[in-house]
């Protein structure tokens, strides 16, 4: 008889919604791995540290898995950096050229070591700080997620005081804030250049149970990113699940300034709640911060210059955004495929992204062709196991769906599929709300 594996300790809403998806499988759900394997077909729908991965390697046949044992190339800013860094080295034309935020990856444990990176490998981001200080860049952990770590800064000395802000915690972790981090504990680290124009809407416009469209003048910009549910099965096929969210800063943006409020030498001097749009750091707020796309619709567009301001946001926008995201990540796949040490899809596994995605609004924008775009995709992160306990008990419902999605096109082929017969690399139906955005066969019998 067919078994499940699922064992999700500390997230209960993704192991109820697993069980949930595989009452439709005529499955005997297990809490534990068994000693030996004495199933005919075995499903580990578990968390990455569950999962017996040896077993998924030796059992193509029998086993599947739902996650990749080698995706670092995705799933960590670092790797991430250095592999779009590498494919678009090799090409020229792609569509990651003007979605993804420049980045420098370092590695460091000490303030002081900053000097020396200065002359090289932050030489050039040394020249872009010191010939205009108006521009903002962001420092995030490469190892970090849920908003932990953090900062925003526009000079050397800024950089400086932050890491030495995250050696006292180091030295006192009792003194630790909400969203500082130990820098002995994570050394690496990625800097991108903060982008200075994301569209802003007015989350309360579509507040629950309004209709009317309030005046203009009365709404407030924040700005907000995009996660995205994509799905990667075997080897290779990416789905995205089209109900995407769209996750508010607290408070109306602001450009990034520092605070009146505390000493100018401080380094925590950045007020960055305009700016951090995470929902794990919004717990207070609920869901009142966490909106699907497709609801803003008819919203009133509150950023770029006056002559936009009131412009509508129209389904088209919407979705040309999608179209967007799905190419930009089918695009982040093809470059994780060219890096076989950090990227290794398997034809006996599948595995769920979030993925976030921030919108840049500029009325002077061209795509790639030369047409006019006035909204810019940027890709922000990959995460694996992601936190969809976040997304609030009103949009339970679009959680539901996916997880039975994630069956039909990752699970159910495997079932249905004769020992000792080549997995089947068509999917005749997609399941209602997935897009295809890629479908590669990768080479090799591990298929990689």
């Amino acid at each position: 008889m067919a078994t499940a594996f699922v064992s999700w300790p500390s997230a209960p809403l993704t192991e109820s919604l697993v069980k949930r998806a595989l009452s439709n499988l005529p499955v005997s759900i297990i809490a534990s791995l068994p000693g030996t394997h004495e199933c005919s077909k075995l499903l580990q729908w578990s968390t990455y540290d569950a999962i017996d991965h040896d077993l998924t390697h030796r059992n193509p046949d029998n086993v599947l898995s739902s996650s990749y044992t080698i995706r670092k190339a995705l799933i960590r800013k670092h790797y991430l950096a250095r592999c779009i860094h590498s494919y678009l080295t090799k090409h020229l034309d792609s569509v990651l050229k003007d979605a993804v935020p420049r980045t420098w990856d370092l590695e460091i444990s000490y303030a002081d070591e900053l000097d020396e990176m200065w002359s090289d490998q932050l030489w050039d981001l040394g020249n872009e700080i010191d010939s205009d200080s108006s521009q903002w860049w962001i420092l995030k952990p490469g190892m970090a997620d849920r908003g932990m770590g953090i900062r925003l800064f526009n000079s050397k000395d800024s950089l400086y005081q932050i890491f030495e802000e995250f050696e006292e915690y180091s030295e006192d972790e009792d003194q630790i804030d909400d969203t500082s981090v130990i820098i002995s504990q994570l050394r690496h680290f990625v800097i991108q250049e903060y982008i200075p124009s994301p569209i802003l809407l007015d989350p309360d416009e579509r507040s629950l149970g309004v209709s009317m469209l309030n005046p203009p003048e009365n709404l407030q910009g924040h700005k907000f990113h995009l996660r995205a549910y994509f799905v990667a099965s075997g080897a290779l096929q990416l789905f995205m699940y089209d109900r995407v969210l769209a996750l508010f800063a607290a408070v109306p943006y602001i450009s990034p300034r520092k605070r009146r409020d505390v000493n100018d030498d401080a380094p925590g001097n950045i007020d960055l709640t305009p700016h951090l749009t995470n929902t794990s750091l919004q717990i207070d707020r609920g869901e009142k911060g966490v909106h699907l796309l497709d609801e803003l619709s008819g919203c009133h567009i509150l950023s770029g210059d006056d002559t936009d301001r009131g412009a509508l946001f129209t389904p088209e926008d919407i979705e040309n955004i999608k179209v967007q995201m799905g190419s930009v990540l089918a695009e982040t796949f093809k470059a994780a495929l060219e890096m076989p040490i950090h990227f290794q899809p398997l034809p006996n596994a599948f595995e769920l992204y979030g993925v976030d995605f921030l919108v840049s609004h500029d009325s002077t924008g061209l795509d790639s062709s030369g047409n006019s775009q006035f909204f810019q995709v940027k890709l922000l992160e990959i995460n694996s196991e992601p936190a969809i306990e976040l997304t609030g008990q009103r949009l339970h419902r679009i959680l539901e769906d996916l997880f039975v999605a994630i069956e039909e096109v990752a699970i159910l082929p495997f079932f249905e599929q004769e020992v000792g017969c080549v997995p089947s690399m068509e999917v005749p139906v997609v399941p209602r709300h997935l897009r295809m955005c890629l479908d590669k066969k990768v080479r090799g019998s591990g298929g990689w």
